[in-house]
């Protein structure tokens, strides 16, 4: 007997919307967020499960609700933070642009004290700021190993999300059932490197729509 895995995306939230580290801080489903639940209800309308997880978070137990209003089969939902998105620690809620600026402004301080840049003109200095402030971005965002001041790695995630996929499919083997996880984007790249077979710099790429769903047999 084939098991199934429905895993999918919350919808966009306002931290989303306006490019803000989120981590654990509960920021509600924008309404373009209720529009992405709603068409990831629909696509999971024919699907059939008996259990549901969610995080601690509004805006993965409201993704859910959406869908449960098509699942009466359904009679366990449980709470499992191991699904929970990444913590970014200290700079929860702060803006990616915010960041930005700082890091490009300290990066170019540093450099100026060596006197290592002391050539650069206005434009070219704000191009710089710019420029070593979104590489500390993306090191940030995209890298495996290294965690915000505070805050988790990827690795660090996977490490939970590993321990929640274990118990997982011994609850789907042990009790014949499906299960629907209304999961975070950074949640979302463990488990599919998981059940997918990528590699860690595979993973590292995904990006997790707020519309769709992932289907995985057991």
């Amino acid at each position: 007997m084939k098991l199934h895995i429905y895993l999918f995306r919350h919808g966009q939230t306002y931290f989303n919307r306006d490019h803000r580290f989120t981590g654990w801080k509960d920021s509600k489903l924008t309404s373009r967020g209720i529009r992405d639940a709603k068409k990831v209800a629909k696509k999971l309308k024919s699907k059939k499960f008996q259990v549901a997880y969610h995080s601690r978070l509004s805006r993965s137990k409201d993704t859910l609700k959406f869908v449960m209003k098509f699942h009466p089969e359904c009679k366990e939902v449980i709470t499992d933070d191991r699904m929970i998105e990444r913590s970014y620690g200290k700079l929860q809620g702060k803006s990616h642009k915010q960041f930005v600026k700082r890091e490009g402004t300290d990066s170019y301080k540093t450099l100026l004290h060596w006197h290592k840049i002391d050539h650069l003109n206005g434009a070219e200095r704000k191009e710089f700021i710019r420029k070593t402030g979104e590489a500390e971005l993306q090191i940030i965002r995209r890298s495996y190993n290294i965690p915000p001041p505070n805050g988790e790695s990827v690795k660090m995630v996977e490490k939970r999300v590993n321990s929640f996929v274990k118990d997982l499919l011994k609850k789907m083997k042990k009790e014949k059932v499906n299960v629907a996880i209304s999961a975070h984007g950074n949640s979302m790249r463990p488990f599919r490197k998981y059940f997918e077979k990528l590699t860690i710099k595979q993973m590292m790429k995904l990006e997790n729509p707020w519309d769709d769903y992932f289907e995985y047999e057991v």
